[in-house]
Order: C-alpha cells, then structure tokens, then sequence
C-alpha cells in the first residue's frame, strides 16, 4: 500500500510537472511569439520613422510650401558645408525685393545720357531774325528698351535738337536720331544709329501695382555729363498724382527720390530692378525738397507702338497762328512756316518760309498738333495735298511724307 501510494504520488508529481512544463513551454512560446510580434513593430516602427524622417529632410525642404516658411530660411541661414566655398546670396526683403546696390548693378547700364545740341536764333514769334544766333548744348537721361538700340526718354530732353549723341554706361558716345514723340505725355523714342552692341535692356514693371510708401530708386544724370549715372533712392509719396502740363492735365508717380536737372529720360525703379517710371519733373524753390514726378510705365507702355512707329518727316519748324496772332499781323489763321529744312519732303514739295498752311490733306487745320494726327493716319509714302496762304493767295502743293 506504501509502495502504491509512494508510486501514486510519484506519477501524481510528474503530471503536475509534465503539465507546469508543458504550460511553461506554451507560455514561453507565445512570449517569444509577442516578442516577435513586438520586435516586428520595434522595426516597423523604425522603418517607419526612417522613411518619415527622410520625407521631412528631404522631400519637404524641396517643396515650394516649405520654402517659403520661415523654419527654412532659420534652416538655410545656419546651415554651413565647410568643405565648399561659401557664396552669400542676394539679399532680399521679405517681398524679394535686391539692395540698392543690387538694383544700381542691374538697372544702370540700361540708362544712358542724352546729349543734345540746338541751335537759337533771335528772332520774333513769327521768325523774323535779327542775324544772331547761339548753339546750346542740352543734357538728359534715356532708358534702353531694347537691343536693337531703341531708347526711351521726354520729348522735352530732344525738343529742337538739331543733333543728338547717347552716352552709354562704358562712357561710349555714340549718335542718335529721333524715332517718333509725344508732346503732351513729353515721351519720346530715340534710335542709336551707330552700329554698337548695347550694356543691357531695362526690364519694365507694373506701375499699377505701385503703392503709397514702396522703396524706388531714381537713376539718370543730374546736372550734366560730370554725374553720369547718380544713384538716389525714397519712396512713393503719391500715386496718380495729377498735375497740369500745359493744356492737359496728367497722372504722374510721386517721389522723394532726388530728381534734378539731367534726370529728366531715366528710371524710376522698383525693389526688384524693374521700371516703373519716367523721371520727367520736379517742385523747386524756396523751401521745397523731395517732390519729384516720374510717368507710370504704364503710361508709357500705352504709347510705345506708336512710338516705336517712325514718324512721318515734313522738314519745316512752324508757329501756331491764332485769332490774337492774325489780327496782330494781319494775317490769316492757320500754321506759319518759320523754317524749311533743306532737301525735305517740304522743300521739295515747294513750301517756303513765310507760307501759312491752311488745309493738310483735305482738312482745315490751325494748329500743328492738328497736322500732326493728320500725318500719323498716313505711311511713309503717301502723298497729301497742302493748302497755302503765300502773297494775298491760295495754292495747293504735293507733298509726299517720309521718314
């Protein structure tokens, strides 16, 4: 009985170890299974997080959204490669905008001198000389527009030019002819007639896009020859700024920038190097500073395929005669001719100095301007009869425009 209870409790003793062994092994199992289970996402995870971390090092800082916030540029300002030779960038405003030195470097040689020279004879309204004459000298500023050497600028600056030189930004010299003009925008186009290769072509901007406060710089030539390429920068005081020019009112940008004698033709420019503006007048006196007006390129644009479109020649230099005029000289209304240019189309039309012109083309004119929209219907070419008044009596003359 000892024997059986002693086997009995021995076979009683290996099943609970057989089944403490066999709940061991099927615990250790399934720890090794969760231990695989977690090693699996443990590596997952990394992988994971290694791939996330590569989008975020990699992928992102080349994205566009990225860039533009304010982690990269943290990023890019600390961030050095000691083995490569470090460039500093261009520095830019919050707006992108360059340094004055920047926009200086850019914009400058596509402004250049316009140097006139005129010839002034004494003599009445109506052109009656007194033999005396004098050659002035003239000087302003242009802004190359494109590279086949055209060149913008205010038909003030050009205005009875009997010749006229551009001065390039390599201190170059070079001759010019007038293409075509405005004279009540005071915008005109030039044209370098010597065979030359020009420093750069002026980028145009948006005036429309201008406010009250943007930081612009003004290049051109104050003053003459001696300040070739002066560089001053302020801001926009005023937009759309009216102002009366003569007969016409117009809307100019304006601008503390110092704007002086010689600046009339150059750039107005704004933070990113584009122009914006044809510097063209200032307020002087006694007590006033920094009031200076530029054209809005906008403006400007408007106008530039006419300008672009050589005018039509006549040859004469002529004076409005009006109802005040015509009684004075007992002479009828219409435009007299003060001068006939040798070998023009008026010379060889017949005109002489003395005749009154009357009707262009057809219609009753008194005025020059009135002429002028006559002639810019036309092409280079075409022939217009002219009406004149010469000796107490009417002739009508053929006159074929040129350029």
């Amino acid at each position: 009985m000892d024997d059986n209870y002693n086997k009995n409790q021995d076979t009683a003793k290996m099943n609970i170890l057989s089944r403490f062994k066999n709940k061991f092994s099927q615990k250790h199992s399934r720890g090794k299974k969760i231990f695989s289970y977690i090693s699996l996402a443990l590596i997952s995870s990394l992988i994971g997080a290694s791939l996330s971390a590569a989008a975020f090092l990699y992928v992102v800082p080349n994205t566009d959204f990225f860039k533009n916030t304010p982690l990269y540029e943290t990023i890019s300002s600390t961030q050095t490669k000691p083995s490569q030779t470090q460039v500093s960038p261009i520095s830019t405003s919050s707006k992108g905008g360059l340094t004055i030195a920047e926009i200086a470097k850019k914009v400058s040689p596509a402004v250049v001198g316009v140097s006139t020279k005129s010839i002034s004879q004494y003599s009445d309204i109506l052109g009656f000389s007194d033999g005396q004459s004098s050659e002035d000298d003239g000087m302003g500023s242009g802004i190359i527009i494109n590279s086949d050497g055209y060149i913008l600028t205010n038909y003030h600056v050009i205005q009875g030019a009997q010749s006229i030189s551009v001065i390039l930004s390599n201190k170059k010299t070079v001759s010019a002819k007038v293409v075509n003009y405005d004279e009540n925008q005071d915008l005109a186009v030039i044209k370098v007639t010597t065979k030359t290769e020009m420093p750069a072509v002026a980028e145009l901007g948006n005036s429309d896009n201008v406010q009250v406060g943007d930081s612009v710089v003004a290049i051109g030539n104050p003053l003459g020859k001696e300040l070739l390429g002066s560089v001053t920068s302020g801001i926009i005081s005023a937009t759309k700024r009216e102002i009366s020019v003569g007969n016409t009112t117009q809307s100019f940008l304006q601008t503390d920038a110092a704007i002086n004698p010689g600046n009339s033709g150059g750039a107005l420019v704004n933070s990113l190097g584009q122009v914006i503006g044809v510097n063209s007048a200032k307020i002087g006196g006694e007590g006033v500073e920094g009031i200076g007006f530029a054209i809005p390129i906008n403006t400007v644009v408007s106008k530039l395929n006419g300008l672009l479109k050589p005018i039509l020649k006549i040859g004469i230099a002529c004076v409005d005669i009006d109802s005040s005029l015509s009684q004075q000289y007992n002479i009828p209304e219409g435009v007299y001719v003060k001068e006939v240019e040798k070998s023009s189309p008026a010379e060889k039309s017949g005109l002489k100095e003395g005749d009154i012109i009357q009707k262009f083309d057809g219609k009753s004119i008194k005025t020059v301007e009135e002429i002028n929209k006559i002639k810019s219907t036309h092409k280079s070419g075409d022939t217009v009869s002219v009406v004149i008044y010469r000796d107490g009596s009417t002739k009508t003359l053929q006159l074929t425009l040129t350029e």
